[in-house]
């Protein structure tokens, strides 16, 4: 008789199939799907006759390393590698991730045409869904005992998507389809797993909100509002949490395969749960299995793609030694990415972000890896109509990313905890102004002109940044959709190179627009 069920989960491995970086051509570090997979294959063969173990693929899979770009800008090649891998992990449902629409819904359908197990979206809704979104859920049926997974997708997608690439795609908040649908499902299985990809967006040990009531994140309120489930994966956030909510086991495994989330269910006789574990296993020192391992033809490819010369940069470094000091001061790396952008949809002013700690901006020789290392995100270029009223907002907004402690400048924690956004500041191009850190947030900018005069309140003005940014994404509410003017055919990575390739050598400059008091 089925005593336990065993719920695995990778989330948000964004395109790190093999344990490589790709910082470096033979650069290998202990992450990536293969090692997943292989910890999950190994847990699945060593399961005991009266244990079933369940692997869910909790999306944003195909997209965020070189090799989902390679993938992306060559539609010759396997664009339905990375399912044909998760099909030979033995996964029984995968769930949507916003990333997962980054390149449209005809790159979507190659990428997942390969998977042997459902794609399951209980809240998109429209005729778009064909051949994405399979079935709300799956139902599994072991020894007698009915199992279902509920599959959810973070309803804030449309707020940071272009609409091209949802067609007539509709995302309903969770909390509306769970409360539908759990109570039917309830009856209909002996368990219920609920496999959501978004996140926690109050703290989960005083209920206080850590961000703004949104759709983006809701499985806090999900599992303190609506009962009836008895297991709930999460992602979306990339944070590494395991335990319990309101007595129900959550999990969530970071980022780039490092972690399996694992939920471990005992049921009684009358197949009710009785009691449950939530724990992280590392992949780091997984040994890969050779049974899931693709040819390295595709990653062969890869490397040599990304070793391409793009030729070389003279003048300032583009080197990224310390981020504090990069954001502080404005650094040449930036600059770069906002004379792209600039002469992408022909603006004189931009803002850009340096989107973690991890980035080490431009050697002197460049190369395609330098630049899908430093900007991995598929953005468009946009430009963007707004008030020099909005644009002081804005910069009230970036300047509340300091604060000063024992005299020491620090980033607010607020960009920190629960989740990294260090990509939410903005430094700007094009415009020369001042933050006091002394004052109160709100108060902070004491300097703003633009063609050496001061910007006043309704004066309009044409800035140029990425989509993400300019439909509000980060807190951003200054910005809207409805506001742009024009935007890039190509991404900001693809500019970038057509920008280097088109000014050689490139003449890296130094801010000097930019001053910070503390």
């Amino acid at each position: 008789m089925l005593k336990k069920i065993k719920i695995l989960s990778t989330s948000d491995v964004h395109g790190f199939i093999y344990p490589t970086d790709y910082s470096s051509p033979d650069k290998t570090t202990p992450l990536g799907l293969l090692k997943a997979g292989s910890l999950i294959s190994r847990i699945k063969d060593q399961s005991q006759p009266d244990e079933l173990v369940l692997a869910v693929e909790n999306g944003d899979l195909i997209q965020g390393s070189p090799l989902t770009s390679y993938l992306a800008d060559h539609p010759q090649s396997d664009q339905s590698f990375l399912t044909k891998i998760t099909s030979k992990i033995g996964y029984q449902a995968g769930i949507l991730g916003n990333h997962e629409f980054n390149f449209g819904l005809e790159f979507l359908r190659h990428a997942e045409s390969q998977r042997n197990y459902p794609l399951l979206g209980a809240n998109l809704h429209g005729h778009d869904r064909t051949g994405i979104s399979d079935q709300p859920y799956q139902i599994i049926e072991e020894q007698g005992v009915k199992i279902v997974i509920l599959g959810l997708t973070t309803a804030f997608v449309p707020n940071w998507e272009a609409p091209k690439n949802l067609g007539d795609l509709q995302f309903e908040s969770i909390l509306s389809t769970a409360a539908r649908l759990l109570p039917s499902l309830r009856s209909l299985a002996d368990v219920v797993i609920v496999a959501y990809h978004g996140g926690f967006e109050a703290d989960l040990t005083t209920g206080q909100a850590t961000e703004p009531a949104t759709t983006e994140n809701e499985g806090y309120r999900l599992l303190t509002s609506i009962p009836g489930i008895d297991a709930l994966i999460t992602g979306h956030q990339h944070r590494k949490l395991a335990g319990h909510l309101n007595g129900v086991p959550y999990t969530q495994p970071g980022l780039h395969g490092t972690y399996v989330g694992e939920i471990e269910l005992t049921l009684d006789q009358a197949h009710h749960v009785v009691s449950s574990t939530s724990q992280l296993l590392p992949t780091a020192n997984e040994p890969l299995d050779p049974n899931i391992m693709p040819s390295s033809a595709l990653e062969d490819q890869v490397q040599g793609w990304l070793s391409q010369s793009l030729g070389e940069h003279v003048g300032a470094s583009m080197r990224i030694a310390d981020p504090l000091t990069a954001r502080q001061h404005g650094h040449p790396y930036l600059t770069f990415v906002n004379q792209v952008q600039m002469d992408a949809v022909d603006t004189d002013i931009a803002a850009t972000a340096l989107f973690n700690d991890e980035l080490n901006g431009f050697p002197t020789k460049l190369t395609l890896r330098d630049i899908f290392n430093n900007y991995p995100y598929p953005n468009l270029a946009v430009a963007e109509l707004v008030t020099g009223r909005e644009l002081r907002q804005a910069l009230e907004q970036c300047a509340s990313f300091f604060q000063i402690n024992c005299g020491q400048l620090q980033i607010n924690p607020k960009f920190c905890e629960p989740k990294p956004q260090l990509f939410n500041y903005d430094l700007y191009t094009g415009i020369n102004y001042e933050f006091d850190i002394r004052k109160p947030i709100g108060h902070r900018v004491t300097y703003l002109t633009y063609h050496e005069k001061a910007v006043t309140e309704e004066q309009q003005l044409i800035v140029a940044m990425n989509n993400y940014r300019a439909i509000g994404g980060g807190n951003y509410p200054m910005f809207a959709s409805s506001k742009i003017q024009r935007q890039s055919q190509k991404t900001i990575p693809n500019l970038m190179i057509d920008y280097l390739k088109n000014h050689q050598p490139y003449q890296a400059q130094s801010p000097h627009n930019f001053s910070l008091k503390f």
